[in-house]
């Protein structure tokens, strides 16, 4: 392999220093280390919610409102730089990098292939609780979805996602024990309707393929 080979391949394999740095920042903002921005996004997501469903507001309409009130303030600043004698910033430079959204990118591809790897190895798992749970748990979401819009549920599930990562770490020891014991529960009840049902209907389909 030539050292450019090797160079390339050192190249695509080592992380960028991008991405682990927003996973810091994700993961900061999960378990309540960087507060400020926690409460930015709880405040952004409330006013959200309580401007387009109590007072119902559109989502075209919320937009149009929040781009008037972020051009009336760039308009009011740098009005007041000029009048105090000094230049206004220069915000033409301002883009989008490649970097970024090659990063955005990949990480919603990431994200559904992780959703589809997930289908598949649910559908393929033998033992039948992690099927039924699975199965519980879209139900779930399908009922959840009925009785409320999408917005709610995604602000529903924005609070429940900055506030069950938290709890899970304060409490882990117990939670991974109750797992386990769930986990051991499920085993003796597959066992038992393996032992009383299905290893009887085997040997049955069995008996009367050697009687045909």
């Amino acid at each position: 392999m030539s050292s450019e080979t090797k160079a390339e391949t050192q190249t695509l394999t080592t992380p960028s220093y991008s991405s682990d740095v927003d996973n810091g920042i994700v993961k900061d903002v999960v378990l309540w280390r960087r507060k400020k921005i926690n409460i930015s996004v709880l405040v952004a997501a409330t006013a959200a919610w309580v401007l387009m469903e109590v007072f119902e507001f559109n989502f075209l309409t919320l937009i149009s409102w929040v781009a008037i009130l972020g051009l009336a303030s760039i308009f009011l600043y740098a009005n007041m730089l000029r009048l105090l004698g000094k230049e206004p910033p220069n915000l033409l430079g301002l883009e989008v990098s490649e970097k970024t959204t090659t990063r955005i990118a990949h990480t919603v591809r990431a994200w559904i292939e992780e959703g589809i790897r997930w289908l598949f190895l649910v559908g393929a798992e033998k033992e039948w609780p992690v099927f039924v749970g699975a199965v519980a748990g879209l139900l779930s979401l399908s009922y959840l979805g009925s009785c409320m819009d999408l917005l709610t549920l995604v602000y529903m599930g924005t609070l429940v996602g900055m506030a069950v990562p938290l709890t899970y770490v304060k409490n882990e020891d117990k939670i991974k024990r109750f797992v386990e014991w769930l986990r051991e529960k499920h085993k003796r009840y597959y066992q038992i309707i393996d032992e009383k049902t299905i290893q009887k209907i085997k040997s049955r389909i069995v008996k009367e393929e050697k009687t045909e």
